[in-house]
């Protein structure tokens, strides 16, 4: 299962953050040990480079793009190899939406696009979608919420 995808600025702000699977009472533990985890790591990290961590029987995979932070964590069968492929998906969706390396700002101003890419990538702790030509027709054709 697909535990969590977190989008952070690089100070670890949380911009976007999905939860699969956990109580509410452990997303706060689960946010702030994502950010002291990585917090070395991203101060000197180049864009797209990719980290690999676990703990316990979980997996995390992280990556920086523009100023965006992006965490997958999963377990069972989603192990590193498995999250590289979310952790893809998310940013060539990212970057198809913001048209170029996200800034925190662009990102924002681009939230409910990013928002039904996210759904359309996972579904309820699911991979479901990585072709980001598939998901752009899908989140094209539905409307975003004022």
């Amino acid at each position: 299962m697909i535990l969590c995808v977190l989008f952070t600025n690089r100070t670890g702000n949380v911009l976007l953050e999905r939860f699969h699977g956990l109580p509410a009472e452990e997303r706060l533990h689960w946010r702030s040990f994502l950010v002291k985890l990585t917090t070395e790591n991203l101060k000197t990290a180049r864009d797209d480079e990719v980290f690999v961590a676990s703990h316990k029987s979980v997996f995390i995979v992280y990556t920086v793009i523009g100023d965006i932070c992006i965490f997958a964590v999963g377990k069972e069968v989603y192990d590193e190899l498995a999250l590289m492929e979310v952790l893809n998906a998310v940013t060539a969706s990212v970057k198809e939406v913001c048209r170029k390396d996200p800034s925190e700002r662009l990102f924002l101003e681009k939230y409910g696009k990013v928002c039904l890419c996210l759904d359309e990538i996972i579904s309820q702790g699911a991979l479901e979608h990585t072709d980001k030509d598939r998901i752009r027709r899908l989140t094209r054709l539905k409307p975003l919420a004022e």
